[in-house]
């Protein structure tokens, strides 16, 4: 059962290079198993131009060559969350929840579906329909997908998360097979309302919902301070 007074940290940490909030992500993860720290944390962020390859993805599904990528200031990762090939870039809206799910049902499938719920909730603000696709993990309006979600749990302790499309760069997943899929699927929320919502904004409905679906209390930290207490 949820806790209702659960208290989170929400670091909003602006553009971050990709390696630097995976370590970031792991010394949170290990300070919770050792109980450094108690409370759980949603890093929300955006990254310089990355794509990553998780357990179930493949190099041969990256279409573009080793100069295109370097051209394009692309660096790519291997590892360990679920699902395939991804993106990311800036003007993509990332969040890192690293939470103790034994506080929250201790269940992959409804922790994936609350943080669908979340996403969903919050284009929903913006006038925009989202939804599921049955089988699949991630967010879609009709047929694009809007949003991608890709998670590893240790010990019962959540890393990686979700990336919403808002005013990305969509050329570039047209260098990779996204999530398996064709490029042509990806959406964004800019390409949807004509228009970009303040990324300020979007973080804002998107927190708010967040706190709400796994009823928590955020307690915001600047990611230095942060790190000060993780060590």
């Amino acid at each position: 059962m949820m806790d209702k007074n659960k208290i989170c940290f929400l670091v909003e940490a602006g553009l971050v290079d990709y390696r630097k909030a995976l370590e970031v992500q792991k010394k949170t993860h290990l300070a919770k198993k050792c109980g450094k720290i108690k409370e759980d944390v949603l890093f929300v962020l955006e990254h310089p131009p990355t794509i990553t390859i998780g357990r179930k993805g493949s190099i041969k599904e990256i279409l573009a060559d080793e100069i295109k990528l370097k051209k394009e200031g692309i660096s790519v990762y291997h590892i360990g969350r679920g699902g395939k090939v991804t993106y990311h870039g800036p003007g993509q809206l990332v969040g890192y929840p690293v939470l103790d799910l034994t506080d929250y049902g201790k269940d992959l499938h409804l922790y994936l579906r609350n943080l669908e719920e979340v996403i969903i909730e919050t284009l929903r603000d913006f006038s925009v329909p989202a939804g599921r696709r049955k089988g699949l993990t991630g967010v879609w309006v009709d047929s694009y997908k809007i949003a991608s979600i890709g998670i590893e749990i240790k010990n019962w302790i959540s890393l990686h998360g979700f990336a919403l499309n808002i005013n990305c760069n969509l050329n570039h997943f047209t260098l990779i097979n996204p999530c398996g899929m064709h490029p042509s699927a990806i959406t964004s929320l800019e390409k949807i309302l004509g228009y970009s919502p303040p990324l300020e904004e979007v973080i804002s409905r998107l927190t708010s919902h967040f706190a709400r679906v796994f009823s928590v209390s955020f307690l915001p930290e600047r990611l230095d301070k942060f790190q000060e207490k993780i060590g």
